[in-house]
């Protein structure tokens, strides 16, 4: 299963960037085996302004076609660590790719939104979009850790 990131913004080279590479890079190497990868991730950027419906029109291009959708939304299902881990082996079983989709500064459009067959919360405070990716970037690479049985995750 690929797994796409589509997220509002670009990430200019620094810690941020360097985190998600890094969390995505052994992701791929873990969840090769998993049926888990590779990670890609799509940025979009809305130059005119047009706000959270333009954020998701360009969102809306950038998503495969057929993956199961799943929005990183304040309002999503907070789950741990392991029960992440085993839905994305459930999402992974049903043969299809799946994008995560992270919105920008003002959130998700509501019919984005919608369309989205899961939502994801990492909690109810509210975190910086950049933040997300990298968050979301390790979380899926604790999920193949769990998977695998690896050390990496002690609970």
């Amino acid at each position: 299963m690929k797994v796409h990131v589509c997220s509002v913004g670009r990430l200019r080279a620094g810690p941020e960037h360097a985190l998600i590479t890094d969390y995505l890079t052994r992701f791929d190497r873990t969840g090769r085996a998993l049926g888990l990868g590779p990670a890609t991730v799509t940025e979009v950027e809305d130059k005119k302004g047009g706000g959270m419906a333009a954020e998701a029109a360009l969102l809306s291009r950038a998503l495969p076609a057929n993956a199961l959708i799943c929005v990183l939304d304040e309002r999503g299902t907070q789950m741990s660590s392991p029960d992440f881990a085993a839905r994305l082996a459930d999402w992974r079983d049903l043969g299809r790719d799946l994008a995560f989709v992270i919105g920008g500064a003002d959130g998700i459009d509501p019919g984005l939104r919608a369309r989205a067959e899961a939502a994801l919360s990492f909690g109810a405070m509210v975190w910086p979009h950049m933040l997300v990716r990298v968050m979301l970037a390790e979380q899926l690479y604790r999920a193949a850790t769990i998977l695998a049985g690896g050390p990496y995750h002690r609970a």
